[in-house]
């Protein structure tokens, strides 16, 4: 699997500004060179991550290639709000299909009606023969149809869940937190947590301050901050 950053836009200051505007104020870098706030900015933007105002967060992007298996890719697309994806299509091309192959088969938990343990099942060096012997069967399948002058847009049907697909994908730092925040749960699917655990990592030296206020870990140690809005206008 793999994430790559293609692009971004704004920073933590951008989020400071799009909140102060509305008291038609505006702040600058304490320190350009390290793009260091002013502590009051900092304040301001645990303040508006801690009580739900989001969308200052919204006016700084981000965009990804992200090459992931099917399985994995329908998960992350169940998150709409401010986030676009364009995804390879195998209507349109019938290149060499790759697949994904677990490291271990893990066991079903116990203490939840979805995900897994991290215990491994040992089943022996077949089962992952017989998993490759299939992937490479249904391969054969599907070049065979094409072959034959199956259209692609049918012979992709044989193709099964493991196989890797690729996809841009664009939207607000605070659309890409709440991914985090619920794809790097304990509940998600290793597989899921691997894909928001690389884009947290991406996005964290963009917009640190921002970032460590938006995402779930930091939610418990956000600093005590009145609630009368006087940040917005400091």
């Amino acid at each position: 699997m793999k994430v790559e950053i293609l692009d971004y836009m704004g920073s933590d200051l951008s989020v400071v500004n799009a909140a102060r505007v509305s008291f038609d104020k505006e702040s600058d870098w304490l320190e350009v060179r390290t793009c260091e706030l002013h502590p009051q900015d900092t304040k301001l933007i645990y303040y508006l991550a801690n009580h739900g105002h989001w969308t200052p967060f919204s006016h700084c992007f981000a965009t990804f290639r992200i090459k992931a298996p099917i399985f994995v890719a329908r998960q992350l697309f169940k998150h709409k709000v401010g986030l676009t994806e364009n995804e390879v299509s195998r209507r349109y091309v019938d290149s060499e299909p790759e697949f994904y192959e677990p490291d271990k088969w893990r066991k079903r938990a116990d203490n939840k009606k979805q995900g897994s343990s991290e215990e491994a099942i040992e089943l022996g060096d077949g089962a992952f023969d017989r998993l490759t012997y299939t992937l490479s069967e249904m391969n054969n399948l599907y070049r065979h149809l094409l072959f034959v002058g199956v259209c692609p847009e049918q012979a992709r049907m044989v193709l099964p869940q493991s196989m890797y697909t690729e996809w841009i994908w664009s939207g607000s730092i605070a659309a890409f937190a709440r991914v985090y925040n619920q794809r790097t749960s304990e509940h998600s699917q290793r597989e899921t947590r691997v894909i928001a655990e690389a884009i947290g990592e991406a996005l964290e030296p963009l917009f640190p301050v921002s970032w460590n206020a938006l995402t779930a870990d930091s939610q418990e140690s956000l600093p005590s901050i009145p609630v009368n809005g006087e940040y917005y206008g400091a």
